[in-house]
């Protein structure tokens, strides 16, 4: 944990962007993410990104403070990477205006970097696409919320700080609606159902297991049946809270693991479905969200195509024509 008293020379500056000075190799979005989840406090309270820290104020931060400040210089004095050796032209805008971004982010594709992950990332070539104008008034354009790297479909960029201080109010009090398409084992027992059930948070450090035990978080998934076969389901999946992994760590715990799914998946199904179906990646797809927009509020749905490589896989399998 990291705790500090802000100093004169950094009070009325904004939470947000103290934290982007502060941690400079968290991305940004984890850095929104731990405001959302209640991992950055400012004396002893809930935090807002958008919030002015003033003289005295004393700022908690949840988390291992080696990871957290791995490099801690000043940008100046840290040697500045290459640009990213990637092709903006591959990236498949599914909507853009003047404050976000909607990507149709193919499976394979990391969000962010991370550990063996060093470019090609869906940061490198929204920047790269972006430009000059990726970064306004100190903030470079970052996703809003995450995807997996094996899980493909739509995920929406902030290009604004306000966007991204509007997401972060709408992913934390459930004002957007996200769904899913996932090929899962076995034959459904109704046509559709709940799965309500806590899962442990999955960045939760060894210390504060050790001190507190594990903290269970509140976790909703609702699943239909689109199609179903002897053997397995085509499923439309929307959740209402966004926990990792969160779809496969419960559809795997009612018994009907996502195919491809090489942590929480049936190793046997795996590799009948790869041989029978073809199917060589994970078949979960971000396939529609809903969200108010920044500027006024109004209701926007997005939606990604299902890849045709998942497609092949449900003709093989005659669950699409």
């Amino acid at each position: 944990m990291i705790e500090y008293r802000i100093e004169a020379d950094t009070a009325g500056m904004r939470l947000d962007k103290h934290l982007r000075k502060r941690l400079p190799n968290v991305p940004v979005s984890h850095l929104f993410k731990m405001i959302r989840t209640k991992k950055v406090r400012v004396n002893g309270k809930r935090a807002q990104p958008e919030q002015l820290l003033a003289e005295g104020d004393v700022l908690t931060i949840r988390g291992d403070e080696q990871q957290l400040t791995a490099d801690d210089r000043p940008k100046s004095d840290r040697p500045t990477p290459p640009p990213p050796p990637v092709d903006p032209s591959r990236l498949v805008i599914l909507r853009e205006d003047d404050w976000l971004m909607a990507v149709d982010k193919p499976s394979g594709m990391a969000v962010h970097t991370g550990s063996g992950i060093t470019g090609g990332t869906l940061v490198d070539y929204v920047r790269a696409y972006l430009g000059p104008k990726a970064v306004r008034n100190d903030f470079a354009a970052s996703p809003a919320h995450r995807l997996d790297r094996e899980t493909s479909g739509v995920i929406l960029v902030a290009k604004r700080r306000p966007a991204m201080v509007h997401f972060t109010e709408v992913f934390t009090h459930g004002h957007s609606k996200k769904r899913y398409l996932t090929l899962v084992k076995g034959k459904m027992p109704r046509d559709s159902g709940v799965i309500d059930l806590p899962l442990s948070e999955h960045q939760q450090t060894a210390e504060s297991k050790a001190r507190r035990g594990v903290n269970m978080q509140e976790a909703l998934t609702r699943w239909k049946v689109v199609k179903q076969s002897g053997d397995a389901a085509l499923l439309s999946c929307s959740i209402e809270t966004g926990r990792t992994h969160q779809i496969r760590r419960h559809l795997a715990a009612i018994g009907h693991p996502v195919a491809g799914d090489k942590k929480y998946g049936d190793f046997a199904f795996n590799r009948d479905v790869r041989a029978r179906w073809g199917l060589k990646r994970l078949f979960l797809h971000a396939e529609r969200i809903e969200f108010p927009h920044p500027e006024g509020g109004g209701r926007v749905a997005v939606e990604a195509p299902l890849p045709p490589e998942l497609r092949d896989v449900l003709k093989r399998a005659a669950l699409v024509p």
